[in-house]
């Protein structure tokens, strides 16, 4: 594949994407079955990862056509829950932070979907808090401070920040949070640089900044998942997704909805504090690691 589009770490993420994932080998007779897949709500309401989904279904018409629909409003926990369970009738698909435990209960597809940005958090902060975050320069900094970070009660970045002996509060409820923070009830909603920009257009976050001087950097790659048994669904989404590695279309998708957040966020002059994750698989972990690596190494020499 290519690897000059507009945006270099995004662009090398993608190719970093093609000489880590193994090929599947899988290709399915073609047929005319028509099915209707259920994507997790917070995912079809972002339009990057609803959008990789339709891409990744899209380039494997040999399993017949589709329609893509919105599942129920249900929390990231009871998402997870259902797709364990054979009688689920509520989604049949997922993007979230991986873990061991996830991979092993679920069917993964294990492409980070946003080629590994997940990892690297900014803080979303009430305005007349960010001289809190200033001169802040390591892990000891920000205990020191006292930082106490919002997240999702079922995320996995919850027990990464406790590993590292951060304060965290959370919530089951993504939009509640928005309404903690405005509330003060913490200092911080750490958000990945692939969601922050997004999150801010939303009204729930009317009256939030992002703080200017911090990027909190850990191994966190996020997988589309599927259901145990539905070994369809997960060939189906792997295949798309390594047919759009190969052409380019990633770097593309890469591209288009990532990098407005590299050029806007000023990421090469940030503090970049570097977190451990001691809860991922061996196999995404040498994936997040190696990802984590090279991404920081490359956004310390963007060019400005």
């Amino acid at each position: 594949m290519g690897c000059t589009p507009l945006f270099r770490v995004v662009s090398f993420a993608a190719c970093l994407l093609a000489s880590l994932v193994p090929a599947t080998h899988v290709v399915a007779e073609t047929t005319d079955n028509h099915r209707e897949l259920t994507l997790w709500y917070r995912n079809y309401d972002s339009p990057a990862i609803r959008n990789l989904v339709l891409l990744a279904l899209d380039k494997t018409p040999e399993y017949g056509s589709y329609e893509l629909l919105r599942s129920l409003e249900v929390s990231q926990g009871r998402a997870l829950l259902e797709l364990t369970k054979r009688n689920n009738r509520i989604l049949d698909i997922a993007n979230v932070a991986t873990t061991a435990d996830r991979e092993d209960s679920l069917n993964p597809i294990p492409v980070p979907v946003d080629g590994g940005l997940l990892g690297f958090r900014v803080c979303l902060v009430m305005p007349e808090n960010l001289p809190k975050f200033k001169n802040i320069s390591s892990l000891e900094d920000l205990k020191a401070r006292k930082i106490s970070i919002g997240q999702g009660t079922h995320w996995p970045d919850t027990p990464i920040l406790e590993a590292n002996g951060l304060r965290v509060i959370t919530n089951p409820r993504f939009e509640v949070l928005f309404g903690m923070l405005l509330n003060q009830r913490f200092d911080c909603f750490a958000r990945g640089i692939s969601e922050v920009l997004f999150d801010l257009e939303q009204p729930r976050a009317s009256g939030l900044v992002i703080e200017p001087d911090l990027l909190i950097a850990y191994p966190l790659p996020s997988y589309l998942f599927a259901a145990k048994h539905d070994h369809d669904t997960a060939h189906r989404l792997q295949l798309g997704i390594e047919r759009a590695i190969n052409d380019g279309s990633f770097a593309d998708y890469l591209n288009q909805y990532f990098g407005r957040a590299m050029n806007e966020l000023n990421l090469k002059r940030r503090t970049i504090i570097t977190l451990k994750n001691p809860y991922l698989s061996d196999e995404s972990n040498g994936v997040g690691r190696k990802t984590l690596e090279e991404l920081s190494r490359r956004i310390k020499h963007l060019d400005q």
